[in-house]
C-alpha cells in the first residue's frame, strides 16, 4: 500500500500536468463517469491538475441506469463539465443489426458491446471539442492484472492515472482527497447482473492485490485463478504484434 499518499497524489498530478504540456495543450480531458471509486478518484485528480473547466465527465447510461445518483454525485463532487449521452438506442441498433447480418448474440457479446460503444461515445465527445480533447482510461492495476475489463472498451484511452494502483491504492487516494465514502468504498459492479465484482471473479480485490504487491497467496486454488486469469488476459496489456519486414 502507499507510504506517503501527499507525494504521490502531488507526483501523480505533476505527470498529469506535463502530459497534455506535451500531448494536449490546452485541450480537455473526456473521461465516462460510471459513479465507482475509479472514475470518481480519476476526475478529482484530473480537476486539480488540469483545472475543472478543462475536464468533461460523461455519463452514458445503457437505458436506465439504477446508480445514475451516484455518477451525478461525482459530477457535483468535482465540479466539472458534464454530459448525459443515453447509448440504449444504438446498443440494441448494434445488436439487431449483428443478429440481422448472421452473428451470434452470445452473453459475452452482449455483454462487451455496451463498454465499446461507450469508448466510441468518449472518442467523438472528445473529437468534436473546440480545443480537441483527450481520453481518459479509468481502469486500475488490480483490474488490468486479471483482464478484467473489454478490449478496446473501457480499457482503451489514450492515457491512464490509475494503471499504476491496485484497488486499495486507489481508495487511499481517494480518501486522501477527501472524496465521498459511498463512492471511494463503493462495490464495484458491472450494473447487469446484480453480482459484485469480486462475487464474480470469485475472490476479493484485497486477495488480488496482496498477490499483486507481495506475490503471496495462501490459497492455492485462488492462486491458480488468479495466474490463469492474468496469462490468458496479457493480450490486453500488450502492444499489437505485427510483422517485421
Amino acid at each position: 500500500m502507499l507510504q506517503d499518499v501527499e507525494t504521490t497524489v502531488n507526483a501523480l498530478i505533476k505527470w498529469t500536468q506535463d502530459y497534455f504540456d506535451k500531448n494536449g495543450k490546452g485541450c480537455k480531458a473526456v473521461l465516462g463517469i460510471s459513479g465507482g471509486k475509479d472514475s470518481t478518484v480519476t476526475a478529482a485528480l484530473l480537476a486539480k491538475a488540469l483545472g475543472k473547466e478543462r475536464v468533461i465527465g460523461v455519463l452514458m447510461p445503457n437505458g436506465i441506469q439504477a446508480d445514475i445518483d451516484d455518477s451525478r454525485q461525482v459530477i457535483s463532487v468535482t465540479g466539472i463539465e458534464s454530459k448525459v449521452i443515453n447509448i440504449e438506442d444504438t446498443v440494441n441498433a448494434l445488436i439487431k443489426n449483428l443478429s440481422d447480418g448472421g452473428s451470434t448474440i452470445t452473453e459475452d457479446v452482449r455483454i462487451n458491446i455496451p463498454p465499446r460503444v461507450r469508448m466510441a461515445t468518449l472518442y467523438a465527445v472528445a473529437q468534436g471539442l473546440p480545443t480537441g480533447g483527450r481520453v481518459i482510461n479509468t481502469c486500475n492495476r488490480s483490474e488490468d492484472y486479471i483482464g478484467y475489463s473489454t478490449k478496446f472498451g473501457d480499457s482503451a484511452g489514450d492515457v491512464s492515472l490509475l494503471a499504476g494502483f491496485v484497488v486499495e491504492e486507489v481508495r487511499q487516494i481517494g480518501d486522501y482527497l477527501g472524496l465521498p465514502s459511498n463512492l471511494v468504498h463503493k462495490k464495484p459492479s458491472d450494473g447487469l447482473c446484480g453480482l459484485t465484482d469480486e462475487d464474480k471473479i470469485g475472490f476479493t480485490y484485497e486477495t488480488l492485490d496482496k498477490y499483486i504487491l507481495t506475490g503471496l497467496c495462501e490459497d492455492e486454488i485462488t492462486k491458480s485463478k488468479i495466474d490463469r486469469m492474468h496469462n490468458l488476459n496479457l493480450h490486453k496489456l500488450e502492444l499489437m504484434p505485427h510483422f517485421e519486414l
